[in-house]
């Protein structure tokens, strides 16, 4: 069993940050729809509180997203996210200048004004670069980290009916693909998310959690986005406000399988799971 992650960093504009142990990554939406009422922020009060309360628990990353990309949800347009994000961007700064920030967006053209008028550190982008033609270009020129998740279809159409010939060997696949295309590029610090939930069934995202140690085959980082997710409150039959026991158990597996970062909405319960395995971990 996999119980510490390999000596990592990640360049995230210019300051190298460690994953020689697991960090957080704090979700703050700023949109009215995402699946988790507790982690919407869309006013300059609810935003600063939240991303306040996300590092104050102990998070090393706030990643901030404007489009909801839950199963289903409505399309935003590409001038509302901007808009959306701005704003979000522009709260989080005055209230926390030097906080690492990730932008969870799909779109070139919103990473880039992310990173260019607001120093965002990381892309997260859903698609895996699928959606817009343009990112990976734009990631390699704004030289910024970026997060490849595998997803099959759209949010409006994922869950339709996710069929693999062997999910982990599928993802894997694609996932090499994408990586690399980004590395001809240039792009150095790429960070590698299955994509839980993103156009998989119970049992697919059971499958690639059991044998998520298989994607340290590509010596990158490795994020686990597993949080209140429909594969765990349909499991044990609870709403997704009563998922939190839940979540925490599938982390500490997550993490016992060697991944570097959690993407989570409840930051202190993650950030206690990382010190108890760590603990165990480095005792003699």
């Amino acid at each position: 069993m996999k119980c510490q992650p390999e000596s990592l960093t990640l360049n995230c504009g210019g300051s190298l940050l460690s994953l020689s142990q697991p960090i957080v990554m704090g979700i703050l939406n700023t949109t009215p729809d995402s699946f988790f009422s507790d982690s919407r922020a869309t006013t300059e009060r609810t935003i600063k509180e939240r991303a306040s309360n996300i590092i104050a628990e102990g998070a090393g990353i706030i990643d901030i997203g404007a489009c909801s990309t839950r199963p289903f949800a409505a399309e935003v347009t590409e001038t509302e996210e901007l808009q959306r994000m701005r704003q979000a961007l522009r709260y989080v700064r005055e209230e926390l200048p030097d906080a690492i920030l990730s932008v969870d967006t799909f779109r070139a053209s919103v990473a880039r004004m992310s990173v260019e008028e607001f120093g965002a550190a990381i892309v997260n982008d859903v698609s895996g670069g699928d959606a817009d033609a343009d990112m990976y270009a734009t990631v390699a020129r704004l030289k910024v980290a970026y997060v490849c998740m595998h997803m099959q279809g759209t949010p409006q159409t994922m869950q339709l009916a996710p069929t693999y010939t062997h999910i982990v060997g599928d993802v894997i696949t694609d996932l090499s693909r994408k990586v690399e295309a980004l590395r001809n590029l240039g792009v150095k610090d790429i960070i590698i998310d299955p994509g839980f939930g993103f156009g998989k069934t119970l049992e697919q995202n059971y499958m690639l959690l059991k044998q998520l140690d298989a994607f340290h085959i590509f010596g990158l980082p490795l994020l686990a986005g597993v949080s209140r997710k429909s594969m765990i409150h349909k499991l044990l039959n609870v709403s997704t406000a009563d998922s939190l026991n839940g979540t925490t158990v599938v982390n500490t597996l997550a993490l016992s399988k060697g991944a570097h970062i959690l993407r989570v909405h409840d930051v202190k319960a993650a950030c206690e799971a990382i010190r108890i395995i760590s603990y165990m971990h480095n005792i003699d």
